[in-house]
């Protein structure tokens, strides 16, 4: 294959900075740019070694430099590969690469030293995927799930229950083939426990999903309420800074300000609206409008109400439109007097928070609602899980052919039709490792990657 370069550290100043190349010509690309104290040449390093030189520019000097060599197919790649290690600087980094570059190596694409590494058979699709999860992770149970489907828990799984149905189509194959030999006819009975027995196990795949979707994606998440009960103050507190306009004037918020914040372990994509109330101001009005669908395409909304004043109409309003969301009550301006009617939010709301948005009190109590909304210290992360909609659609489709196997077993019906069930459950989990996939399946799944991995 070419040999392709890339910059695998962040685009920002460092103490080092690491540029990889791979490929079939990657010793010698490098050779043509790094020059050891020692005299010795790339081409004559053993894999998994490093000398220590200068990188030139034909004879200008650009920096010091380490030279790593791992030799194919030995390395992540499954190809020869060559790092070199340099000063941190945005430009040395960028000069190298450009000199690289000028030397017979390719500019690499998004994910394509994974991808390479997929193709060249060092990992699964599902173990590719999760390297990036492992560099995505924002705490330490999206670390742990994503070091579990790097080790190919989900690969294994999906084998295992590969392995399953594979021996069931064998079996009907056989039966069905060779009618004259001395086999065994197929018992329907074991055929339906095996089937069942493939379906527990795949499903285990799917259960926690949402889950872990939560932890790697966040949750979308609307601050709501009537003008002035201290959304955007909320929406201050909890991102750290002020990034929504607080003042006493009812209807300043107008658009939707977005952050992002974590909370223990949930990170939500916060939303502050518009205050919902009727109006006759024009721009207000589509704002409340904006604030209104943002509550329907949310999945958690945190109502915000004025505990210093009774509920009013627009409050009520409001309850009524989120009864049926994932929301969590939030009786701001605790510092005052409460006067707020307990008993209706106690009737709406299993959720409530007393806080102070201005005095920054409350925050944990809220954090410790969040998580209990999800539930998420119910969850193993330690088991294996889908780790994004593609395996998560292989899985669903694959359960999907067991379950009508299943049924049709139950049935009565012949086995013929159980087998193009099960040979399309089997086909679908096959997509789900890689072993049968599309080029426009695996460049999409590499597209999502960060150049220089």
């Amino acid at each position: 294959m070419n040999t392709i370069a890339a910059i695998s550290t962040p685009n920002a100043l460092g103490g080092i900075a690491v540029i990889r190349i791979s490929g079939d010509n990657a010793i010698n690309v490098a050779d043509k740019v790094f020059r050891s104290v020692s005299g010795k040449k790339a081409a004559d390093m053993a894999g998994y070694t490093c000398a220590y030189g200068t990188a030139y520019d034909g004879g200008e000097r650009l920096d010091d430099c380490i030279l790593t060599v791992f030799r194919a197919p030995h390395s992540y790649t499954g190809e020869d590969t060559a790092e070199i290690s340099c000063h941190g600087g945005l430009y040395v980094t960028k000069r190298i690469l450009r000199t690289l570059l000028k030397n017979g190596a390719e500019t690499a694409q998004a994910g394509e030293f994974t991808k390479r590494a997929f193709i060249n058979g060092k990992l699964d699709l599902t173990q590719a995927e999760a390297v990036m999860d492992i560099i995505s992770a924002k705490g330490q149970r999206e670390l742990k799930m994503a070091e579990n489907l790097r080790e190919g828990a989900a690969f294994k799984k999906a084998k295992e229950v590969s392995g399953m149905l594979i021996k069931a189509l064998a079996d009907l194959a056989a039966w069905a083939d060779y009618p004259e030999e001395d086999i065994p006819e197929v018992d329907p009975d074991t055929l339906l426990k095996e089937l069942r027995a493939s379906y527990n196990m795949l499903n285990q795949l799917v259960m926690n999903y949402d889950s872990g979707r939560i932890l790697r994606e966040g949750v979308a998440t609307a601050i709501v309420g009537r003008p002035n009960v201290g959304k955007s103050t909320l929406f201050n507190c909890l991102s750290g800074c002020e990034r929504s306009i607080v003042t006493d004037i009812a209807g300043t918020t107008r658009d939707v300000v977005e952050e992002t914040v974590k909370l223990g372990d949930v990170v939500l994509r916060l939303s502050d609206t518009a205050g919902i109330r009727d109006t006759d101001d024009v721009i207000e009005e589509i704002g409340v409008g904006i604030a209104q669908k943002k509550i329907d395409e949310s999945e958690l909304v945190i109502a915000v109400f004025d505990g210093s004043c009774p509920l009013t109409e627009d409050d009520l309003i409001l309850i009524n439109k989120i009864k049926n969301k994932k929301c969590i009550a939030v009786v701001n301006k605790s510092d005052v007097e409460i006067t707020l009617e307990n008993k209706i939010i106690n009737q709406y709301f299993k959720q409530i928070v007393y806080l102070s948005a201005k005095e920054n009190t409350g925050v944990e109590q809220l954090t410790a609602a969040v998580e209990d909304e999800f539930r998420l210290n119910e969850i193993n992360f330690d088991t294996t899980v889908a780790a994004n909609e593609r395996q998560k659609s292989c899985i669903d489709s694959a359960l999907e052919c067991i379950q009508n196997a299943i049924s049709a077993l139950e049935n009565g019906e012949f086995l013929d039709a159980v087998t193009v069930l099960i040979d399309e459950a089997e086909q679908y989990l096959l997509e789900l490792t890689g072993e049968k996939v599309t080029d426009a399946v695996v460049d999409e799944v590499f597209s999502r990657f960060c150049v220089g991995k």
